[in-house]
Parts: C-alpha cells; structure tokens; sequence
C-alpha cells in the first residue's frame, strides 16, 4: 500500500482512459500527457495501460508501505525520497517506509509517478481513472491508501535515465487541424487563428483549457454533435476553449479546429499564463 501523508493540488489517478462509453456520455477521461505517462511506465516495464497519479505543478508526500520501484515523468516538481533529491525518467528503489516528496516547480505542469505493476485502484468501466461521479473519489484525499503490487525485483535499480524531448515542454507551438466548422469562418477570421499569440486562462482545468483572447464572430451554434479531447470550440462571445480529457462528449458550439494527440499532450504541460500559437496541418 501506499499513503498519501499529504496531498498537492490536484492529485489523481489515472490510465489511458475511458474507451467506448462515449455513446452513453461517459467522457474518455485518462492522463492528460499520455506521452509522459508512457515514458514512465516504459522505463518500469510496466503496460501502457497501467495506472500512475497525475500531479499538477506541487506534489503530494507519499509513503510506502512496501518495497517496490518508481518512476517520475512530465513535469520536474524536484522530486525527493527522504528528503534526498531523485532525477526524473529514472528507475528509483523504493524500500518500505521511504516518504516521496516534492518542492520546486522546475518546468513543464503535469508530473506521472509509476509504480512497478501500477497503482491498484477500482477499476470502474474497464479504467482505474478518477472522474467525479464514475469513481468512488475524484482525486487522492489525505490519509487515503492506495493498492501496489508486491515488488518482484530485488535487484538493485537502473541508474541510467531516459532522455525526454524538451520540446515537449518548451515549444509554443500548438499543431491542430481544421475542424468541421472552420470554413464558417471568413479568411480574415481563419487567418487571426494562426497569426496570433495566444494566453492560457487560469480558468482552464482537465475539462478544458480557455483563451485569454477573443475572436468576434456571428456564427450560429451548430446542432448538437460529436467532441473528442482537443477539439476548439468556438462560443458566440469569441471564447475559444480547447477541450480536454474530462470533456463532455458532444457540443453545440462551432468545432473551428482539433488538436492532434501530440498537441493535447505538449499542451497539457503548459502553465495558466502560457503563451501558445497554432499551426495549421495539412
């Protein structure tokens, strides 16, 4: 087991997601940086599918309750085992008592911890991720036990670390293509999207990130359609909001563009405040 002695911001657990219950209004849910989260669950030999805590920019204070192995990825929240420092994208020995903390903000937003096999929670319509109302709880809560594996290696840990593209964490560049709606809009419209330098909102949250910067328009809203995590939505006050892993599953405003998983991903890692500008793909 594992306790949590004290909680971050917005502690979760979370896998890819929630898939095929989209028909039923279940969002797909899942890590915000599935990149990340990868990269962490890689270097343990764990499943893509096994289940990490997200983090956002202050971490927890976990303590174990059983030897096992961990792996922190994403965001560098300088990360520390009994208060000794620990590198990122690294298989680190975990021994029964240890205490992980965090401190420092470094870069990016999201950190991944993994653990040898996943954490153990409920698995609730085929995911173990938090979403209020689906699970029991939608985030860690102090004093709260999660379920590990019983550590199969003994051996001493891998010391070598995995280099990560730093791209991911400092490109301002937000690559998206155009949405079903993007020929509402006229050239000079079209054109602002991708000359523009665009302010993340501390409105944002896992269902949505919003933009400072408005874009006037007189488009009608559309019939109630599909949305899929980084869809833009476009509302008649000029809001745009970027629709994340917790989004609902259909819409009504205009889908002026999509982002590729890659940019869901890269913007995932940007703080509130952030400035970001949009490619267009072909």
């Amino acid at each position: 087991m594992v306790e949590v002695l004290k909680t971050g911001l917005l502690d979760t657990v979370q896998d890819p997601g929630r898939l095929g219950y989209a028909e039923y209004g279940v969002p797909i849910s899942g890590v915000m940086d599935s990149y990340s989260a990868a990269v962490a669950n890689g270097i343990l030999g764990n499943s893509l599918n096994a289940a990490v805590i997200e983090i956002i920019a202050t971490g927890p204070k976990l303590q174990f309750e059983i030897d096992t192995q961990l792996c922190i990825s994403g965001a560098n929240i300088s990360p520390k085992i009994n208060d000794v420092p620990i590198t990122n994208n690294q298989c680190v020995f975990v021994a029964k008592g240890d205490i992980l903390s965090f401190g420092k903000l470094l870069y990016g937003c999201r950190a991944y911890i993994a653990i040898a096999g996943g954490f153990l929670t409920p698995s609730v319509l085929g995911s173990r991720s938090m979403y209020q109302t689906i699970t029991k709880s939608s985030q860690l809560s102090k004093g709260s036990k999660i379920k590990i594996a019983e550590s199969q290696k003994k051996q001493s840990p891998n010391y070598s670390t995995v280099a990560v593209n730093d791209h991911h964490f400092n490109s301002e560049i937000i690559e998206v293509y155009e949405g079903p709606e993007f020929e509402l809009l006229n050239q000079m419209q079209q054109e602002w999207l991708f000359c523009t330098t665009f302010t993340l909102s501390n409105k944002s949250n896992r269902m949505a990130y919003q933009i400072e910067e408005t874009l006037n328009n007189d488009l009608q809203d559309i019939i109630t359609s599909l949305v899929l995590p980084g869809t833009i939505q476009l509302t008649p006050s000029g809001q745009m909001m970027i629709l994340m892993r917790d989004c609902q599953t259909t819409g009504g405003y205009p889908r002026i563009l999509q982002l590729e998983e890659a940019s869901i991903n890269r913007l995932s890692q940007k703080i509130f405040g952030s400035k970001i500008r949009l490619k267009r793909k072909n």
